[in-house]
């Protein structure tokens, strides 16, 4: 949670914020896209550089994860560990996450590990055709 003593953040705003990922976490859709529409930062990051869509797909929300990408959420943005919210999706195993995720346009090969490697690495070779449709081994461009 955002702690307001370690970033000289006012207590209310930085209280807010942990409500913010309190629902994003929740998948409460409603309530975070009322602040999202309210001119709440799309992209906002925790202390551990976790965005909102980060930690809506880790949890499974996939409607969530719609609604902040129909708002202009950034799929690709990698948490301080480097961890994208496609790869996070890819290890819970959130197979509707995952395709939301590729449909916006994440990079499967992005981040570390990446979501292709979790794939691997947790036997989900259904997951390939999403980055390779064609069946190849290129990555899509």
């Amino acid at each position: 949670m955002v702690s307001a003593e370690d970033n000289d953040i006012d207590p209310d705003v930085a209280e807010l914020a942990g409500r913010l990922f309190d629902m994003a976490r929740a998948g409460d859709t409603d309530a975070l896209s009322a602040y999202l529409d309210a001119g709440v930062p799309v992209d906002l990051r925790n202390q551990s550089g976790d965005t909102l869509v980060m930690l809506a797909a880790y949890h499974g929300h996939v409607d969530t994860v719609a609604a902040l990408i129909a708002r202009g959420a950034d799929v690709g943005l990698g948490n301080d560990k480097g961890q994208t919210p496609l790869a996070g999706a890819v290890f819970k195993g959130h197979d509707d996450v995952v395709r939301a995720l590729v449909a916006a346009g994440a990079d499967p090969f992005g981040g570390h590990p990446s979501a292709a490697d979790a794939a691997v690495m947790f036997g989900r070779d259904d997951y390939s055709s999403l980055w390779h449709p064609d069946g190849g081994d290129r990555p899509l461009q």
